[in-house]
């Protein structure tokens, strides 16, 4: 008796960024001709020859760069913090079952707190400088890692747990090659939304209020009605937060060696 797992399509790493290139240009040709022929009024809409235009045009005279910068130290802080710190509870309440039932009630109460209302209010703690950013980013990030380490650390077997109990194992050596092992997989699925997570905190905290950042230049040309120079910080804000999770992607590809291969066919 056998069990098949849906495999994922076989093709070539030339083939798929041919089709994936075909997906933008489509868009991008969509996106013209509805301009071209009315449907997309440009002043609203703008058009992607100027889209490309103004971004290439930021990108050369360079001013973009601090802002870029900024915005990267408040997504690079809040990534870090809100990882190291959901996956440090999450570790703490999957071990520790009487405060997880203790606490249970008030961390979905948090969960569930829209995070745009905090921003006033770190900034009103923390001021308009980049940490203000950083807490309404950690808050965000935050409870995506935890709750996918406290899964992590709940789902692993007791059996496992009993044969390294009976081989000696202490609590150091079962957090150590049992339970982080489990919660490993875990953390870096949440890591790719994560990522994303950091930066529209990041974003949306200079939205509210800053005088440095890609959001700042995005609220700036809206005031203005420039709406090249805002689909201009969308591209690059796009481009920027694809490349972190590339890098992610990469580092997890490194860690995991040791886990199946997605689309394998298991036989029992």
């Amino acid at each position: 008796m056998s069990r098949r797992v849906l495999a994922e399509p076989r093709i070539g790493r030339t083939a798929l960024f041919a089709l994936r290139a075909g997906v933008l240009i489509g868009l991008l040709a969509i996106w013209h001709l509805g301009g071209r022929f009315g449907f997309l009024d440009p002043f609203f809409f703008a058009t992607p020859i100027d889209v490309i235009a103004r971004t290439w045009h930021d990108l050369g005279t360079g001013d973009i760069y601090r802002h870029l910068w900024v915005t990267t130290i408040e997504t690079l802080l809040a990534f870090a913090i809100g990882t190291v710190g959901g996956i440090a509870v999450g570790f703490w309440l999957g071990l520790a079952p009487l405060a997880s039932l203790v606490l249970d009630p008030y961390i979905k109460a948090a969960n569930a707190l829209p995070r745009v209302v905090l921003a006033p209010i770190f900034a009103l703690w923390l001021g308009l400088g980049i940490w203000s950013k950083v807490a309404l980013g950690v808050s965000l990030v935050f409870f995506i890692v935890f709750f996918n380490v406290y899964q992590g650390v709940r789902e692993v077997s007791p059996v496992v747990l009993a044969n390294a109990r009976m081989l000696g194992a202490g609590q150091r050596q079962l957090l150590r090659t049992v339970y982080l092992p489990s919660a490993t997989s875990w953390v870096f699925s949440s890591l790719h939304t994560s990522v994303g997570l950091a930066f529209v905190g990041a974003v949306v905290g200079e939205y509210l209020g800053s005088a440095r950042g890609v959001g700042y230049l995005i609220l700036q040309a809206e005031g203005t009605f420039d709406v090249n120079t805002v689909f201009a910080g969308i591209v690059v804000l796009t481009g920027f937060a694809l490349a972190l999770d590339g890098l992610v992607g990469v580092i997890e590809r490194h860690l995991m060696k040791w886990q199946p291969r997605q689309g394998e066919t298991e036989k029992l």
